[in-house]
């Protein structure tokens, strides 16, 4: 049994099954190159006048509501959230403008959406005057120091006289806001209204929009994702949408849209009934996610104060999420082996609270790692070394019972069991840092604490490849320091031993795609097995187990 070319084999399976995993997942790119960039420096509302035909032709008014982390326009026709820019996360590494994440232009529609719909909703497409267009007595809200609270109130009055308030809620240091309506139905008869709050996006996504177009590897999730009584977490892909239409009802739980890094998710009252529903608009490419709530009467001559509606639009910071609506902070994409990405997060940011720098944080927590790892990466070389010595026995065998498969195998096996050696446990290892660099992966590629991390000199962003391939070559080269220090008189085929050659170089290749992040762990981590190699193998000689080439 040739154990290194086993191994090499089973780590090169793993990381081909992450290339082909990244090149599976539909980024939906669509290169718009006429689309012009808003720059928050200058003045916004100029800019998206002047660039937005879409606002021009619903002809309402443009509010501006400023906190010490979101920037928000509204639209006065209808009330809806048009852009939503995150003050706190610039766009690129070392960039003044602010990452947009809700936008909408004649190319790319990301909106989030709320009204009231129903017999006599103000919303309604029954209505022949169309949405309502709200009243604001200013254009601009802002946050001021002494608050840690904005209220911005929309009035609409219908030509039956009721008296609709629409009221934003903002909050300090908070990337939720809440929403809710005062209802004062001055009319002589009984009304009926249905809440609803949606999020609609252009299916088609713009390459300018996903800022890590470039980098195949890099790309996550895109698409719905919901809870309900019945599921903490579920995805719904655009392709779902297409093909059919969500609708269920719940009394907790929230809609979603996610895409890398960010998440936009309405969060409905749990104290009724919701129903979660979807729809696909062919004409326009856009997907549409959101709840209705129970119906709503309201008497003649009186008030109604709906329940609070919350929504939150910004980073996914998993603790903060958690405490917004349970299972919000599953919104992050770590794939299957989430129970993994997580530990290594949360240990990752406990290393991060002292050092202050995540890429020295991660080259603590792959000693760490390696560290605990240890007794079974002696394990593994043991048995390297007594499998080298058993080789002569091994090929005795082959040639004894060369036409008899069969008996050859059951002959190895009595052998290993008289000499008491069990050949799994030089994969045992591998078994167990395979998962753990996967979910590392995971880890680094979809956290937004690790997006525009600084480490040293030129790498300004963890989650991002090396610009230079400076690692990754660091990485090939001690690959290959670890192959010649390698035992390798075991591999007796020169078409092997050609092979072996170039897997630090396929290595190297594949990891110039990978976060930069995942690359410095793997090459602390072939320190460490090279310190750790020859320590072994210097307590083996005096063993006389070890074998020399």
């Amino acid at each position: 049994m040739d154990l290194q070319r086993n191994i090499l084999i089973i780590a090169l399976l793993v990381i081909s099954f992450i290339i082909w995993q990244e090149w599976k997942k539909d980024c939906s790119f669509y290169n718009f190159s006429s689309e012009k960039q808003i720059n928050l420096s200058d003045n916004i509302n100029d800019n998206l006048n002047s660039n937005n035909d879409l606002i021009k032709n619903k002809q309402g008014k443009l509010i501006t509501i400023k906190t010490d982390v979101l920037s928000i326009i509204i639209n006065t026709h209808g009330g809806d959230i048009e852009h939503a820019f995150l003050l706190t996360y610039p766009k690129k590494v070392n960039s003044f403008d602010p990452f947009h994440l809700l936008k909408t232009s004649s190319h790319f529609v990301y909106q989030v959406q709320s009204g009231l719909i129903g017999k006599n909703g103000p919303d309604s497409l029954c209505r022949n005057e169309g949405r309502p267009l709200y009243f604001s007595d200013r254009n601009y809200y802002a946050l001021e120091e002494h608050e840690d609270k904005l209220f911005v109130p929309l009035i609409y009055i219908s030509q039956e006289g009721i008296v609709y308030k629409k009221i934003f809620i903002f909050y300090r240091n908070s990337f939720v806001l809440e929403m809710y309506y005062d209802i004062d139905n001055l009319s002589d008869y009984l009304i009926e209204l249905v809440l609803f709050g949606q999020l609609k996006q252009s299916i088609l996504f713009s390459s300018e929009y996903c800022e890590n177009d470039r980098n195949f590897s890099l790309h996550a999730y895109r698409g719905v994702a919901y809870s309900s009584c019945n599921d903490k977490y579920k995805k719904y892909t655009f392709e779902d949408i297409k093909k059919n239409n969500l609708c269920l009802s719940t009394k907790n739980g929230w809609i979603a849209m996610l895409q890398k890094y960010f998440v936009t998710a309405w969060i409905p009252n749990g104290f009724n009934e919701n129903v979660f529903y979807t729809k696909y608009l062919p004409e326009t490419e856009q997907a549409i996610v959101g709840f209705r709530s129970s119906p709503i009467k309201i008497f003649p001559h009186s008030k109604f104060y709906t329940s609070k509606s919350t929504l939150w639009i910004g980073p996914e910071i998993q603790d903060v999420m958690s405490k917004v609506a349970p299972y919000l902070d599953l919104t992050v994409d770590y794939g299957w082996l989430w129970f993994i990405s997580q530990p290594l997060l949360k240990l990752l940011k406990f290393i991060y609270k002292y050092i202050g720098n995540w890429g020295f944080s991660i080259i603590i927590i792959t000693f760490v790692l390696r560290v605990i790892m240890y007794p079974l990466t002696k394990i593994q070389y043991t048995t390297i070394a007594r499998m080298r010595i058993l080789q002569p026995k091994l090929a005795k065998i082959r040639e004894i019972f060369d036409g008899n498969k069969q008996r050859q195998s059951q002959e190895m096996i009595l052998l290993y069991k008289k000499e008491k050696i069990n050949p799994l446990n030089g994969f045992l290892p591998l078994l167990i840092q395979m998962p753990i660099f996967l979910g590392l992966y995971y880890m680094l590629s979809n956290s937004i604490e690790l997006r525009h991390a600084y480490f040293v000199l030129w790498i300004y962003d963890l989650s991002e490849r090396d610009s230079y391939y400076i690692l990754p070559i660091l990485m090939g080269l001690t690959m290959f320091v670890i192959q010649k220090l390698f035992p390798s008189s075991s591999i007796v085929d020169p078409i092997q031993k050609k092979i072996a050659i170039f897997i630090p170089i396929l290595f190297t290749l594949f990891f110039l795609w990978f976060p930069s992040g995942l690359v410095l762990y793997y090459i602390i981590s072939n320190f460490v097995t090279i310190i750790q190699q020859q320590f072994i193998y210097r307590s083996l000689k005096k063993q006389g187990l070890y074998v020399q080439d």
